[in-house]
């Protein structure tokens, strides 16, 4: 299931979670945002359980990309007990998004 983090939800979905969360920080607008986009739900289906994978629109949502220091889309973060503990900026490999998944899994 791929989660949609608003301001409304972000502290009890993310923060808040029992366990890892990847956001994805994105924009309708922005080509490499399209390109993550089924990689991202891949991994929203894969981790169903294990991992929150959802999306967040910084330009619906600029506190909340402003707050967690979001210069570049797409820029992923991998939260665990409410800290950020990893940030891959830019269009990766699914291969390279599990890699960091796998380390706080």
């Amino acid at each position: 299931m791929e989660y949609k983090f608003t301001a409304d939800n972000f502290e009890s979905e993310v923060l808040k979670s029992e366990i890892p969360v990847l956001v994805d920080f994105y924009a309708d607008w922005c080509g490499p945002c399209k390109m993550m986009a089924p990689v991202i739900a891949q991994m929203a289906e894969k981790y169903d359980g294990k991992v929150k994978v959802g999306k967040c629109n910084i330009d619906e949502e600029d506190g909340l990309a402003r707050m967690h220091r979001v210069m570049n889309i797409p820029n992923m973060k991998i939260f665990v007990g409410g800290e950020t503990v990893e940030s891959i900026v830019g269009a990766v490999s699914q291969e390279e998004l599990e890699e960091e998944l796998k380390k706080v899994l």
